[in-house]
């Protein structure tokens, strides 16, 4: 009985002891293996909560909901397969049964869809509709794009001021726009939330052009206007570079290409920017004009934020006709199918964003001096 314990006491030590040593083994480092970026990879995990309160936001019809499977398709195989963000998507009438079932089965993250409020999506009471209409078949004898078009419309409006304030969103405080049919035409392999939120960036872009004139004629007249009423408004007199190349005077039409956006929603639910759209809105240029919400949010980011809160996701690569965004680095042709010749960088009409990275940083001397 004595050596049959000690035997089993032997043999106990021993499975310790290789236990032990398996632990030390660089195999099976565990801890280090699950940990992206110092996050732990469970956070990622569908379902779970994430390292930053972020989401998808998507306004979609049902009628577009084949452009949104292959909208989705890219960005989960480039980048939320592996960390399962949450989609939140909003329409001015309810999502059909089949709309739901096909997104749903399109990945493992949580989904949401919501009815945005009919005010959101409507005329406000300052608006004349009959003039309205006047302008819509004025610009359309100028050949404007959705000249015609009421739900533009209104959807620019509700992306300019409304789309931050769904009740679906009130938790979040990190946005991604999608819109259906674009393309992302490069891995992604780390976090663009996380990025942003521990650097303190507010706005992050891929491609910023020039607007068309004709579609918003009285806008930047109404941006000086509401300077002019609010002293102390303008927060980076470097982003009035950007906008204006004659000192204010003029507006050169640069703005970020609205329809890829990753944002903080702080920055649209700040009293500067909820005080500057009620102001353009109360002007009535998105209806009696096009006012688009990529000029009226890059107005806001140019004027709010400083240069280091706006940030150029180069290393992104992503398609919306008939502009694409490449990475030009070499290393990015190994996780790329994009052609870099083709990237909007190197076409005048989308030279707004060498202009952005020439401004001088807002600690350097010449800002300091502005």
């Amino acid at each position: 009985m004595g050596l049959k314990y000690i035997a089993l006491n032997v043999c106990v030590a021993v499975l310790f002891a290789l236990f032990a040593r398996w632990l030390d083994s660089p195999g099976v480092e565990i801890q280090e293996r699950i940990v992206r970026d110092g996050v732990d990879i469970e956070m990622y995990a569908p379902g779970a909560a994430k390292p930053v309160r972020a989401a998808f936001v998507v306004l979609v019809r049902n009628s577009e909901l084949l452009g949104m499977k292959q909208a989705m398709r890219q960005i989960e195989d480039r980048f939320n397969s592996k960390f399962n963000y949450p989609y939140v998507f909003l329409n001015d009438v309810p999502f059909t049964d089949d709309f739901v079932a096909e997104t749903t089965a399109m990945t493992r993250a949580n989904v949401s869809y919501g009815v945005i409020p009919t005010e959101h999506w409507s005329y406000p009471a300052w608006i004349n509709q009959t003039h309205a209409l006047e302008c819509r078949q004025s610009m359309e004898q100028q050949g404007v794009f959705y000249a015609l078009s009421e739900s533009y419309r209104h959807m620019c409006r509700f992306n300019s001021g409304f789309f931050f304030r769904h009740p679906l969103l009130s938790d979040i405080e990190y946005y991604w726009r999608i819109e259906p049919d674009v393309e992302y035409s490069c891995d992604i392999d780390y976090d663009p939330f996380l990025f942003m939120s521990r650097r303190g960036i507010k706005y992050g872009y891929t491609i910023a052009l020039h607007e068309y004139p004709e579609t918003i004629p009285t806008l930047w007249a109404t941006v000086k206007n509401l300077i002019a009423s609010r002293p102390g408004f303008v927060r980076h007199a470097n982003g009035m570079a950007w906008l204006s190349e004659d000192g204010g005077d003029t507006y050169n039409g640069c703005h970020f290409w609205s329809n890829f956006e990753i944002g903080s929603l702080d920055f649209f639910r700040s009293k500067e920017y909820l005080a500057y759209f009620d102001y353009l809105d109360k002007a009535g240029g998105f209806f009696y004009e096009r006012w688009g919400d990529a000029p009226v949010h890059a107005i806001a980011a140019a004027l709010l934020l400083k240069k280091e809160e706006v940030h150029w996701f180069e290393d992104i690569g992503y398609y919306h006709n008939p502009w694409t965004n490449c990475p030009q680095s070499p290393e990015s042709r190994l996780r790329c199918h994009c052609d870099p010749e083709k990237s909007a960088i190197h076409h005048y009409w989308a030279s707004c964003t060498q202009s952005w990275l020439a401004l001088p940083s807002s600690n350097s001397s010449q800002s300091a001096k502005g």
